[in-house]
This record gives structure tokens, C-alpha cells and sequence, in this order.
């Protein structure tokens, strides 16, 4: 029998090779969709992204979440969720299937209209998949969600390029998404030996739904927090103003979500099982903090640093403006993992109450901001995005605290030695590296001695996390 802190260091090891493999093949591909598409296409896409999330979290209705909280999850619960998930799927793409000429006119593009009723598809497919996901990463299967998402991100991903390369514009970005569902869905039933029977009960459902639609409700704040600018740049900008804003979220997506990942799949699952251990818990928490902070900072704060060069190397200058915006929401970004981290420490506690309206009143404040700030254009109401995430950060640590005890010297501890070295580091890098013209060459320093200078100083401070993570990558070259 394998113990917590084995299944954990697993875990970390294959959600961060999902995360990784994703965001590599993501690079790739999103190169070559990029220079072969326009921001036009992709401020379509952008356009109609919230409806397709909201939708989702609608057929999920938090309960995958609600099943991996629960200690000791029966058949029952998993047939209730699975039934009701393929029931509200099918009602809800009903429903948007007719509002989508109401979509089209409020951004005024008629072209909307088929758009939204071929993407919509995807929320459909996924609901198929929602109890097999919830029931492999209850049992900590994060291998398996590993070989599912990497095989269907790549499958999905040569097909939308094919499709893009055939002039298909924004219609491949739509089809890579349903396919990127549904393969997914379908090697998630493969890898999972759990299946749903013809005995439908939604009693179970019942059961969990105080504790879920809260996660519903957060995640629909939280997935209108995201593209509440695609939102309003969409109604009040152009279809490129949002395309190139979207480029520029979606590299900074990719970057914050590989680190991210790591720990979202693991830690819930893991808290969980140590409630009622409070030292063992936040002992837990606090090293998967330090973790955390340890790659997102001089990742993120990395990319920033690149991004004007990255912009123009990959995907071109037609693209250029979106390479200032990207320079900030990379600043943004690189918290993103540490609050969704103790989001998950908040949600193991049972307290979903304090998730949703957290979650909502960061939205009512964000959406409040960017109302006030639209008129002084795109890159001032991305500042203030950027610097309401990083405010945010303290009000998911006071809830931290408050049930777990959790210092804010503690957070400083864990976090600002990790952020300072890497914001130094970054500003060392940019003036050292000044005098080189080319931009390819002025790519490949900026990484290389970033990358240098961050890792020697974490070796002159014998950081202990550094330590911990060579000596897990030596053991698993042992194992192969």
C-alpha cells in the first residue's frame, strides 16, 4: 500500500506532466493556429466562450466536486451525478440553441448564430464525463487524467491546425474544442472502471446540491471573472481588440495552469483525507504552497519578462499588441496558482459557503471596475484585472487563516522569498541582456540566464524545496 505522501508526490508528478505535456502541445499548436488565423477569429471565439462555460457548470452543477468531497462516495452518488449531468446537458444546448441569435446581437455579428450551435456541442459531450472524471480523481488515478487529457489535446490540436490551414478560420478553433471534449470524454470511460446503471436515483443528488451549488455558483463568478473583459471588449471594442486581448490571456493561461495543475488535481483529494489532522494538514498545505511559489513566480514573471520577443518570434508581428497586455496579466498570473491552491484548502473544509461568495464578490468588484474603466481603454482596464488578483490573494488567506490557522507570516514565508528572488532576478536579466538586437538571440539569453541566476540563488540558499524536488526526479529516474 502506497502512503498519502507517495500518492501525493505521484500525483504532483503526473498532474504537473499533464499540465506540462498539455501546455507544450498548446505551444505548438497555438503557434501554428496563431499565425495561421486572425485576432478576428479568435475574438469570435472569445465572443461566445463564457455561454459554452456557464453551460458546463450548469450540467456539472459542482457535483464533481461534491462527490470528491465526500469521504466515502457510493455507486448511488456516482449514477445520480452522472444521470442528471446527461439530463441537464441536453436541456441546457436546447435552450442556448435558441437564444443564440440574442447572443449575435448583442455583439452585433450575425455570423454568431451557427457558431454558437456547433460549440455548444462541447458542454453536451462533456457531460458524460463528469462522474468518471470525479471517480478517477477521488482514487487519486491522476496518471490515468494524465494519458487522457495529453492524448486528446494532441488528437483535438492536429486536427483544428489541419482545419485552419484549409481556411477554415474560426470554425477550426470551434471544432478542436468539441473534439478536445469529446476524446477526452471517451478515454476517460477507458481508464475508469467505475460505470453508470439504468437504475436512475437522483435522491444522492438531492443530498449534495447544498454543498454543490455553491461550487456552482463560484465557478460560474469565477468563469465570468475570466472573460469578463472578452465580455465587454466584445460589446464595446472590436472583434480584434478582443481577439488580441485573448491571445495575450491565453499564453499567460497556459503558463499559470501548468503550475496550477500540479496541485489542483492532488490537493482537495489529499486535504480531505487529513481532515481532522489540523498540523498534518497545513503542514501539507503550506509545502504545496512553497512548491507553488517556488515554479510560478519565475515562470510567470519569466514570460513577462520574454513576452515582447515570444509575441514576434511565434506568432508574428500581426499580433504585437497583444504582447504589452500579456506582459501584465503575467504579473497576475503568477498568483493564480497560490489562490486556487488555498481555494481547494477552503473547499476541503466543507465551507463551499465561503468559496461562492468570496468568489462572487471578487466578480461584483471586478465587473465594477472594468464598467468605470472602459472608457480610458484595453490596457488600463487590464491593470486593474491584474492588480485586483493580486489584492485577492489576501482575502483567500484570511479565510485560510480562519480555519486553519494559517499565519500571514506564514504566507509571507512561504511565498515572498520565492517572488522576490524572481522579480530580481527578471529585472538583472533585462538590463544585462539590453545590448542584444536580434530577437532570437535576445529569447534565448533572457531564458537561459534567468533561468541560471534563479536556480543558483535558490542553491546558495539551500532552499529546501529546491532539494526535495531533485531528489524526487532522482528517484523516479531510479524507478524507470
Amino acid at each position: 500500500m502506497e502512503s498519502l505522501k507517495e500518492k501525493t508526490a505521484k500525483g504532483l508528478f503526473w498532474g504537473g506532466m499533464n499540465n506540462g505535456m498539455q501546455q507544450l502541445i498548446g505551444l505548438v499548436f497555438g503557434i501554428i493556429l496563431g499565425r495561421l488565423l486572425s485576432p478576428d477569429d479568435y475574438g469570435m471565439i472569445a465572443m461566445i466562450s463564457i455561454f459554452s462555460l456557464i453551460a458546463n457548470e450548469l450540467q456539472s452543477s459542482g457535483f464533481k466536486t461534491a462527490l470528491v468531497n465526500l469521504q466515502h462516495p457510493t455507486h448511488e452518488d456516482y449514477n445520480a451525478v452522472f444521470w442528471f449531468n446527461v439530463m441537464a446537458g441536453a436541456v441546457i444546448y436546447v435552450i442556448l440553441f435558441f437564444c443564440a441569435p440574442l447572443i449575435a446581437n448583442y455583439y452585433h455579428q450575425p455570423d454568431l448564430v451557427p457558431l454558437c450551435r456547433y460549440a455548444f456541442l462541447g458542454f453536451v459531450f462533456s457531460s458524460f464525463g463528469t462522474a468518471q472524471s470525479a471517480y478517477l480523481t477521488k482514487n487519486l488515478k491522476i496518471k490515468q487524467i494524465a494519458e487522457t487529457g495529453i492524448t486528446a489535446v494532441l488528437f483535438s490540436s492536429i486536427v483544428g491546425a489541419l482545419m485552419a490551414w484549409q481556411g477554415f478560420s474560426y470554425w477550426s478553433l470551434a471544432t478542436q474544442t468539441n473534439l478536445f471534449i469529446a476524446t477526452n470524454t471517451i478515454l476517460l470511460w477507458y481508464h475508469s472502471s467505475w460505470r453508470p446503471t439504468l437504475h436512475i436515483n437522483l435522491r444522492p443528488v438531492a443530498r449534495m446540491f447544498k454543498f454543490s451549488c455553491k461550487i456552482l455558483a463560484s465557478a460560474i463568478f469565477g468563469h465570468i471573472n475570466v472573460n469578463v473583459l472578452n465580455i465587454l471588449l466584445g460589446h464595446y471594442f472590436t472583434a480584434r481588440d478582443t481577439g488580441n486581448y485573448n491571445q495575450a490571456y491565453q499564453w499567460n493561461f497556459k503558463c499559470f495552469s501548468l503550475v496550477q495543475g500540479m496541485t489542483t488535481q492532488v490537493a482537495q483529494p489529499v486535504f480531505v483525507e487529513l481532515s481532522g489532522q489540523r498540523e498534518r494538514q497545513l503542514a501539507a498545505f503550506r509545502k504545496m504552497m512553497r512548491f507553488t511559489a517556488f515554479i510560478a513566480f519565475p515562470l510567470l514573471f519569466g514570460l513577462s519578462l520574454v513576452s515582447h520577443e515570444f509575441i514576434v518570434i511565434t506568432i508574428g508581428e500581426k499580433w504585437l499588441n497583444s504582447a504589452s497586455l500579456m506582459q501584465i496579466l503575467c504579473i497576475g498570473g503568477a498568483v493564480m496558482p497560490l489562490s486556487t491552491l488555498m481555494t481547494n484548502m477552503v473547499i476541503s473544509h466543507g465551507r463551499s459557503n465561503i468559496y461562492m461568495w468570496s468568489t462572487i464578490a471578487f466578480g461584483l468588484a471586478q465587473i465594477g471596475l472594468m464598467m468605470l474603466l472602459y472608457p480610458y481603454g484595453v490596457r488600463t482596464m487590464v491593470i486593474a484585472y491584474t492588480l485586483l488578483q493580486i489584492v485577492w490573494v489576501l482575502v483567500w488567506w484570511w479565510f485560510v487563516h480562519r480555519l486553519t490557522g494559517y499565519r500571514l507570516t506564514s504566507l509571507l514565508k512561504d511565498t515572498l522569498p520565492f517572488a522576490g528572488t524572481a522579480a530580481v532576478v527578471m529585472i538583472v536579466t533585462h538590463f544585462a541582456t539590453l545590448p542584444i538586437e536580434s530577437n532570437i538571440l535576445l529569447l534565448l539569453a533572457r531564458i537561459v540566464l534567468a533561468a541560471l541566476l534563479y536556480f543558483a540563488i535558490m542553491k546558495l540558499a539551500n532552499a529546501v524545496i529546491l532539494k526535495e524536488c531533485i531528489g524526487f526526479l532522482k528517484n523516479k529516474r531510479g524507478e524507470g
